[in-house]
């Protein structure tokens, strides 16, 4: 074996198996070392040259969180309104990420990506359920698409047959022709045929809740990617007859020549154009991508080869448009394009194509839910859910009544009610041509209720949400513990503050110290014109800061040397203007007027220590109350188990 490989080996395997050891007991709780490795490895971020000294360290604070964690379960803290509150917030706001499968949704965005990269021209005959009177007739439209497609099989023209046939009454004009659609484009369920069907080749039926669709793959080309354009749009008014819309086309003329000879598209939208939204932002349309605006429309500003170019006056059913090229993103070709990619899953997550991703887990989490039915007859149930439903008498008796239990999962049992109770919301089919079998109906119902048990269990089944509601949790627990037993105590207790402070004052001197006035501007561009102004005439420091509102903020008081902005160190002595001192984090900006110094070793007065003095003490209330802590939950360390997770490379 490979020296090398061999202790790789033996390094995953001890991990494997310390990190399912107890590390620590405390009382009768114990802490497993796989819960203390994840929270260092994600609270350690910084690194350590010693990793067994950053793990000592970190154990203590970890042992100590953990024992006013205990206690506030024991003090029942955990039923405290406002933390159940707080934790069903969290919870709500973040249970659908943990509702996907992430291999699934991985999957989905690389598709997502795979199909941005290519444009497809998409031809589409659509028949409906419902007839020319408006009622449903899934009959008559099986009959009509198998007709289509046994006559495309045949080689029949597909657009002649969209005007024949399509209940799409623009088919009647673009002939089936629904332009150039791309990734997002269409509902996914339509993406996935377009996509799924070949150059000149057309899909078989695909039946929708409305009604049944063929499409056809008319042309491919790589993704155009977007546009952003601004256009002059002179829309036909209702019901324009000849006369109007020749009109429309010469005056369409006369602006598209007053912007070859240099006149402005910005101004000219303004006057004329009828699509006031981009008219009232000088004629710029938001930036599209294909299969967002009528085919023609788009045909054309793609079509557009360079920045600035215009086009000639073009007639699409909304009227004529004149239409400039503003610029053109071209589709991101590399999926190692975070920005893109980050971008493409926002994308992914919001769409519908995550009903799919969320399928995938509740599938898998089906197989896992606790089940139980209970024995009862389907034709008695039938027979008495289409009784109720409809309301008409039972055609003969049956054993079963309104209480009956068919099945539980968990600890909840459902009965014939409940089954009544779904069915009559979702005993339809969504294209409104019936009522559903019987069986779908009640699969229908076991699923809701599967998947309700799940949403509600989820800690049950996803570890990683599990350790994220704990985690929560017990950091709302500590933080209302720490209120109660330190923070609380050591803010508002002006008696004991003082009586520290008095017992203590020879820890409260000034180090070398200035009453100065710091000034925090927004930007570097203010910082200077402030330093400018100040640094020649101090004494106008008021004024001046005033002057510039908001972007200055000027606060006075007495401040130890190190806690003086001074970017380049010069002497700290009255009448010093300190050098400016940028915050890289937020970019602003400070530096101080000095006014005044004095020595070392001066005591503070209270209020001058009062933010030092509330610290001290609380780190004394914490000192003794986590000592008496470990006395109620004696604290003991496997020492083995330490050594082991803290020398693993």
């Amino acid at each position: 074996m490979n020296k090398k490989w061999g202790l790789a080996v033996f390094a995953l395997f001890l991990v494997e198996i310390t990190s399912a050891q107890t590390l620590f007991t405390y009382g009768p709780y114990s802490t497993d070392a796989k819960d203390f490795l994840r929270a260092f490895n994600k609270n350690n971020t910084a690194g350590s040259a010693n990793k067994t000294k950053a793990m000592r360290d970190y154990l203590d604070l970890y042992v100590a969180s953990r024992l006013k964690i205990r206690e506030a379960y024991s003090r029942g803290y955990d039923t405290l309104s406002q933390i159940k509150n707080d934790i069903e917030n969290l919870r709500s706001q973040i249970i659908e990420n943990y509702l996907n499968d992430p291999a699934a949704s991985n999957k989905l965005l690389m598709e997502a990506f795979r199909r941005s990269q290519k444009d497809i021209h998409a031809g589409h005959i659509f028949i409906s359920y419902k007839n020319s009177s408006g009622v449903a007739d899934t009959a008559e439209a099986e009959r009509k698409a198998k007709e289509v497609y046994e006559k495309l099989k045949k080689g029949e023209n597909f657009a002649s047959l969209a005007q024949q046939y399509s209940s799409d009454p623009t088919a009647k004009t673009n002939k089936g022709d629904i332009g150039w659609v791309t990734v997002f484009t269409l509902p996914y369920e339509f993406e996935n045929i377009v996509y799924a069907t070949a150059p000149g080749k057309f899909s078989a039926p695909y039946r929708s809740k409305i009604g049944i669709h063929i499409f056809k793959n008319l042309g491919e080309r790589k993704g155009v990617g977007k546009m952003k354009a601004a256009q002059i749009l002179l829309a036909f008014p209702p019901d324009a007859d000849e006369g109007t819309k020749k009109r429309m086309a010469s005056l369409a003329d006369s602006l598209y020549q007053r912007l070859l000879k240099g006149d402005d598209l910005a101004k000219l939208a303004g006057q004329y154009s009828n699509d006031y939204v981009s008219a009232a932002s000088g004629g710029v349309v938001p930036e599209f991508g294909v299969g967002q605006y009528d085919p023609e429309f788009e045909k054309v500003v793609f079509g557009l080869t360079k920045d600035g170019e215009i086009s000639k006056p073009f007639l699409t059913s909304h009227g004529y448009h004149i239409v400039k090229r503003i610029s053109a993103t071209p589709v991101v070709r590399d999926p190692n394009n975070k920005a893109y990619m980050d971008q493409l899953k926002s994308q992914v997550n919001t769409s519908d194509r995550m009903l799919s991703a969320r399928n995938t887990v509740i599938d898998k989490a089906l197989k896992q839910i606790p089940i139980k039915k209970y024995p009862y007859s389907d034709k008695e149930l039938m027979m008495l859910s289409d009784s109720l439903l409809d309301n008409r008498r039972l055609t003969s008796p049956v054993s079963i009544t309104r209480t009956t239990p068919l099945f539980s999962i968990g600890n909840n049992l459902f009965t014939v009610s409940d089954y009544i109770t779904y069915a009559q919301t979702w005993r339809y089919k969504s294209d409104g041509t019936g009522v559903k079998p019987y069986q779908q109906v009640m699969d229908g119902f076991v699923r809701s209720k599967a998947e309700d048990y799940y949403r509600s269990h989820l800690e049950d089944f996803n570890s990683d949400f599990r350790a994220q509601m704990n985690e929560f949790k017990d950091g709302n627990l500590f933080f209302e513990i720490m209120q109660q037993e330190v923070w609380g105590k050591a803010q508002n207790d002006t008696v004991a503050l003082k009586a520290y402070y008095v017992k203590n004052r020879g820890r409260y001197n000034w180090k070398q110290s200035a009453d100065a006035i710091i000034f925090f501007c927004g930007d570097e561009a203010s910082a200077k014109t402030l330093y400018d102004a100040i640094k020649k005439n101090p004494s106008s420091w008021k004024t001046v800061s005033d002057a510039m509102g908001e972007k200055v903020v000027a606060d006075s008081s007495r401040y130890e040397f190190e806690q003086i902005p001074n970017g380049t160190k010069i002497p700290v002595q009255s009448g010093v203007v300190t050098s400016p001192v940028k915050n890289n984090a937020d970019g602003t900006v400070s530096f101080a007027y000095v006014l005044k110094t004095y020595g070392a070793g001066m005591p503070r007065a209270y209020n001058d220590a009062k933010g030092l003095v509330i610290s001290d003490y609380q780190a004394e209330l914490e000192k003794k109350w986590l000592a008496e802590l470990k006395k109620k939950y004696p604290v003991n360390i496997d020492e083995k188990v330490f050594q082991q997770i803290a020398t693993v490379k």
